[in-house]
C-alpha cells in the first residue's frame, strides 16, 4: 500500500498544495473542482518528477507553523522599520551592507526558505548562494553592526530552519 502510495503521490504535500492553489483560483468551492484539483496535482508531480531525484525529507509542521508567524511578524516590524528609515534618514546617512552569511543548512529545501524570508521581510534582499550552498550574499539597506544583523539571522531563522527540515 505505501508502495503504491508513493508512486501514485511522489510529492503528497505539493499535490495537496497544487489543489488549494487550483480551488482557490476557481473562487468556488465544489467537489467536482476539489477532485480535479487533486487530480491535477498528481498529474503535474507526476510529470515533473523527473526532475526531483531526491523528495524532500520530514519536516515538523508544528514548528514550520511557528516559524511562519515569527516570520509574518518580522515582516510587519520590518515594514514599519523601513518606513521610519526612508521618511527620517537622508541618503548619506544610510549605511548599507553587504554581510555574508555562512550556512550551516545543507538541504537546497531549507536554504531556499532562509533565502525567500530574507528577501520577504523589508530592507533586506537575499542576492547570491554560492556556488557549494556554502553561504548566502544578503544585502541590508540600512545597519549600525552587520556582524550582529548576519548573527540576528542565523540564530532567528537559520537554527528555526534547522530545527524543521529534519
Amino acid at each position: 500500500m505505501t508502495r503504491a502510495f508513493r508512486w501514485l503521490f511522489p510529492h503528497p504535500l505539493l499535490t495537496l498544495l497544487l489543489a488549494v492553489v487550483w480551488i482557490l483560483l476557481q473562487n468556488e468551492f465544489s467537489a467536482g473542482m476539489a477532485l480535479f484539483g487533486v487530480i491535477l496535482g498528481i498529474v503535474i508531480t507526476k510529470a515533473t518528477a523527473i526532475w526531483w531525484p531526491e523528495r524532500p525529507g520530514g519536516v515538523h509542521l508544528g514548528r514550520l507553523f511557528s516559524y511562519a508567524m515569527i516570520v509574518l511578524w518580522d515582516i510587519i516590524v520590518a515594514n514599519i522599520q523601513v518606513a521610519w528609515i526612508v521618511l527620517t534618514k537622508p541618503n548619506a546617512a544610510l549605511r548599507p551592507a553587504w554581510i555574508v552569511i555562512p550556512l550551516d543548512l545543507t538541504t537546497p529545501e531549507a536554504i531556499t526558505v532562509l533565502a525567500g524570508t530574507i528577501t520577504l521581510t523589508p530592507g533586506t534582499v537575499s542576492a547570491d548562494l554560492s556556488d557549494e550552498g556554502h553561504s548566502l550574499l544578503v544585502h541590508v539597506l540600512h545597519t549600525e553592526d552587520p556582524d550582529s544583523d548576519r548573527d540576528e539571522i542565523k540564530d532567528r531563522y537559520e537554527r528555526r530552519l534547522k530545527e524543521i527540515f529534519l
